[in-house]
């Protein structure tokens, strides 16, 4: 698929046969920094999953004209990151991320560069990204510039540091996330320099926001591979910054299980970890409802119609699916036949109202909502017809 020169130091594939639609799309936008004079190419992930055949999703752009004069080639732009080099590119297709040439200093808070520095050599942007295989440039014509020798860590599956491992980590400590979960998503070994230094400089994870933390390991445990990422997790012993967080076992689980969404995953932690809180993650409160029925639905041992309708089928085949995994012997087939059975699956379907019951002279308060919590459970268990005239009879009758 490629041709391997060396030139003046730097590996280059020649090239791209047939350059990927999400590429060939962003070509106007090359097109037209370079015929302004400056340089222009893609870079980092989008590069990287090219080389491994791996879907594409945002196309990112690096180049050596300064966010003033971006703003001054294309017409429509937004200031997204400008303090940092970055402008949104606002084109017929699409939007694309361009940012210029840049190094950075000292980082304070482990996170962001304290300040940034244009400059007009591709070399200095590529030394301060975090992998090797995160590393690539590439031209508008498909020709691969690799000045980390990413190209052979990709043929290894080796996920290694741009540079001095320690100054990678120190720069941006959620790298020590970010690392279990390329291992995760692409199924690549660390390599050893690289995992000490994540180890060494896993503490500073405190000094990264939950919610960015959170993002990381989310995408770890979706990951094909999400064995490997808590593997490193455990090995790096980083699990002792997160907060509630012990020794995973990923083996309590059956092989090649696949967490079927982010709810599910974070079920299985809260059930692994026992004292695990949401809440010190700052997650969403319906995410978060979502999870505690998932674990509450996991230790129900029967299911009936009543159980189906307070959690739904959908969590409780979640929580089925963990229990499998976790080797108990369940019938799968319950769930659906108990959901079958179910006349509603939420209040609001019941024909009768507390307005309707109001306007037949039943008085708003207290015992017109024991009155309708009444019906709905005898409707949920199929003591009584989800019909008019069968809930005013059985009205009547709690009447008498």
């Amino acid at each position: 698929m490629f041709q391997l020169i060396q030139r003046s130091g730097i590996i280059i594939v020649m090239k791209f046969k047939n350059l990927p639609e999400e590429f060939r799309s962003a070509l106007p936008i090359l097109d037209k920094i370079s015929h302004a004079g400056f340089e222009v190419y893609f870079v980092g992930g989008s590069v990287r999953d090219a080389l491994l055949r791996r879907p594409i999703h945002d196309v990112d752009i690096a180049t050596s004209a300064y966010p003033a004069e971006i703003k001054q080639i294309f017409k429509r732009t937004i200031d997204i990151g400008i303090e940092h080099g970055t402008v949104l590119v606002l084109a017929a297709d699409g939007q694309y991320e361009v940012t210029t040439f840049r190094t950075e200093s000292s980082y304070t808070d482990f996170r962001r560069p304290d300040r940034v520095e244009f400059v007009s050599d591709l070399s200095e942007d590529l030394l301060r990204r975090d992998f090797t295989i995160n590393a690539f440039a590439m031209t508008s014509d498909g020709i691969i510039i690799d000045k980390f020798d990413g190209l052979s860590d990709l043929k290894t599956r080796t996920l290694r540091a741009v540079g001095k491992a320690e100054e990678r980590f120190n720069e941006d400590a959620l790298r020590v996330m970010r690392g279990m979960r390329f291992a995760a998503e692409l199924d690549f070994n660390i390599e050893e320099a690289t995992l000490t230094a994540m180890s060494s400089h896993a503490a500073l994870l405190r000094k990264i926001s939950i919610e960015r933390i959170f993002i990381e390991l989310d995408k770890l445990l979706l990951a094909e591979n999400w064995r490997k990422g808590l593997f490193y997790l455990n090995e790096t012993e980083a699990w002792k910054y997160l907060p509630g967080f012990g020794k995973v076992d990923a083996a309590c689980l059956i092989d090649r299980f696949q967490f079927k969404n982010s709810e599910q995953a974070w079920a299985w932690l809260i059930i692994q970890l026992k004292d695990f809180d949401l809440k010190d993650w700052k997650v969403p409160n319906v995410f978060a409802k979502t999870v505690k029925n998932i674990v509450s639905a996991y230790y129900e041992e029967d299911w009936d119609v009543a159980k189906i309708y307070r959690y739904g089928l959908d969590i409780a085949e979640l929580a089925d699916d963990l229990k499998v995994a976790s080797g108990q012997k369940i019938d799968r087939l319950i769930p659906i036949i108990m959901d079958r059975r179910l006349q509603i699956h939420s209040k609001s379907e019941i024909v009768i109202k507390g307005a309707d019951l109001i306007e037949l002279g039943y008085p708003p308060g207290p015992a017109l909502g024991r009155i309708l919590s009444d019906i709905e459970t005898n409707i949920v268990n199929n003591k009584l017809l989800n019909k008019k005239e069968e809930i005013l009879d059985y009205v009547e009758k709690l009447s008498r």
